[in-house]
């Protein structure tokens, strides 16, 4: 199938002229006929009706037309991001990321960006809340978690997992507990960031099950600020794997019945919506998941 004849057909179609078809072309009338006319002796149909005042499309015509338009498109977009994964990036990258995940990971995925690609400026803003992306003044968001039911694109690029710690200091007191239930004595650190800071679900196995509700003795709006809290032997708090694994092997923290697990999330790049993406970010998430595969993390 040659693709021209899809173009000056589709082309014939939208001006309603084989005349106005070969101005916008750029090309003879006499190219656009013949090359139409082979295209209908192709298909062994009739595409359009040709009167001396006008050009219109038959049944058959529409159709194929409408299917002509989404091949044409779909070239144009393969061919644009052809050219843009060859283009260096540059401009300004602004990305936004919560406080966690943005300090322990993003931070020095951005420093070594920014070393990389000299021409390209990046603005990071860390926010736990989530910033609107369809303002058009963020390039793409690193959300942390689950996501919810929207319009903007999506990709995967790691999940965490979430974990009870603690400072040392309470290891003597944790240590006949056996079930999460036991713990709600002790003090909680709550991290006024989540929708629920106190309610989580534990699971061993494949059946065993508990919900527990904790008593905040602390509350911060931060999960950074909950660390160091923790650190300091405020209380037990949930903390992602990835912001204390450092510290529960050296041994600042410990990891509280780790029998028990807690739901995993997961770690997404979300991007409005757009029919292709600009080499700035392209390139950003590639060094992102590099640093995460490093990490030991699953993409």
């Amino acid at each position: 199938m040659n693709l021209n004849r899809l173009a000056y057909f589709a082309a014939v179609v939208d001006t309603g002229s084989f005349t106005r078809a070969a101005e916008r072309l750029g090309i003879t009338k006499a190219v656009v006929s013949q090359q139409v006319a082979q295209l209908e002796r192709d298909l062994g149909t009739s595409l359009l009706v040709r009167t001396t005042r006008r050009v219109h499309p038959t049944e058959a015509g529409r159709m194929f037309h409408s299917r002509c338009v989404m091949i044409l498109r779909e070239a144009e977009d393969a061919f644009d991001e052809l050219a843009q994964a060859a283009a260096a990036p540059t401009g300004t990258l602004r990305i936004t990321a919560p406080n966690d995940y943005g300090t322990a990971v993003v931070i020095a995925v951005v420093t070594a960006y920014a070393a990389r690609y000299p021409h390209c400026r990046v603005e990071l803003t860390l926010e736990d809340q989530t910033v609107d992306l369809a303002s058009g003044h963020i390039d793409m968001a690193i959300r942390v978690g689950w996501l919810v039911d929207s319009s903007l694109q999506a990709r995967k690029i790691g999940s965490f997992r979430q974990c009870l710690v603690g400072a040392p200091a309470f290891a003597d007191r944790i240590a006949a507990a056996r079930d999460p239930d036991e713990l709600v004595t002790l003090p909680f650190i709550a991290n006024m960031a989540l929708r629920e800071p106190l309610l989580w679900q534990f699971s061993r196995g494949d059946l065993d099950r508990c919900a527990v509700r904790l008593q905040a003795s602390i509350a911060i709006d931060t999960t950074p600020g909950v660390l160091a809290a923790v650190l300091a032997g405020g209380g037990l708090s949930v903390l992602p794997d990835f912001l204390v694994a450092d510290d529960l092997a050296a041994g600042r923290l410990i990891h509280i019945l780790p029998q028990w697990q807690l739901p995993s999330g997961g770690i997404h790049t979300v991007y409005p919506a757009a029919r292709f993406r600009p080499p700035k970010v392209t390139a950003f998430v590639e060094m992102l998941i590099a640093a995460q595969r490093r990490a030991g993390t699953n993409a």
